[in-house]
């Protein structure tokens, strides 16, 4: 079971950051390649350099060897990557009440993205439709 709450985490916090960066390169910002990239974030995906490529998957990973290496230590928890069990304990009602929202927060993402990824695959709306 810790295996799936482990995982449920991960692709819950991965989608939120998809997320944010869907609608962040749906603004048109690209901190790299001098904004020169397209605002549609899967024209910009087949428009970034072999390079950039590179330079993702290694740092995919990078985290996840860094991951796999901090679940390796005695009285790991399932998703506690930063060690916050150390210091807090599950008996702390704040505590419990957080992990719930990041669980909630990362389910519901994980669908929202689904549904970002299908608008701008099959209708090419991308960033926000609800004002135009």
């Amino acid at each position: 079971m810790n295996q799936y709450r482990e995982a449920e985490l991960k692709h819950g916090r991965v989608a939120m950051a998809a997320c944010l960066g869907w609608y962040i390169t749906a603004a048109g910002v690209h901190p790299a390649f001098n904004s020169s990239l397209s605002s549609d974030p899967l024209e910009a995906a087949k428009q970034l350099p072999l390079v950039g490529w590179l330079q993702f998957v290694l740092g995919c990973g990078a985290i996840e060897w860094l991951s796999e290496q901090i679940k390796s230590r005695p009285g790991y928890k399932p998703g506690d990557v930063l060690g916050a069990a150390y210091w807090v304990d599950d008996s702390d009602e704040g505590w419990v009440d957080y992990q719930n929202k990041e669980i909630n927060n990362g389910r519901l993402a994980m669908v929202a993205f689904m549904g970002i990824f299908v608008q701008d695959l099959y209708f090419g709306n991308y960033g926000d439709q609800i004002f135009r």
